[in-house]
């Protein structure tokens, strides 16, 4: 098996075309491209936290960023199953990060907004 060298993996990219022939399924045709030069990140935009309350999540655009979650298999149905709703009753195609992203931007601002008595707090104190 041939693996790519490091010059390969650690190329530097363009911010006006993309890299593979089509579009990841988060980016939105035409979204602008954000470049990860060796030192650090550049972003698209600015972090959406802004005054208490007013969080929002990232929406359809190229996430250089990756955290792992693991779920149970009982939440990632829950999860497919919430996604498969969307489609069919709201007409809203949209992929599991996307749901994560939005339900996480709506905790974090219930947190920003209420502090001690946000839902995260009080469902983290439960446990």
């Amino acid at each position: 098996m041939s693996l790519p060298g490091a010059d390969e993996l650690f190329r530097a990219t363009s911010t006006s075309t993309r890299a593979a022939a089509e579009p990841a399924a988060d980016d939105a045709p035409g979204a602008p491209v954000a470049t990860a030069p060796a030192l650090g990140v550049v972003r698209t935009k600015p972090t959406e936290a802004g005054p208490r309350g007013s969080r929002r999540p990232t929406g359809r655009e190229r996430h250089e960023e990756k955290i792992t979650v693991y779920v149970s298999p009982t939440e990632l149905v829950d999860l497919e199953r919430a996604r498969l709703t969307l489609r069919a009753e709201h007409g809203l195609a949209v992929d599991r990060g996307r749901i994560v992203r939005e339900a996480l931007a709506v905790v974090l601002a219930d947190l920003d907004a209420k502090a001690n008595d946000s839902i995260l707090v009080r469902r983290l104190r439960d446990r």
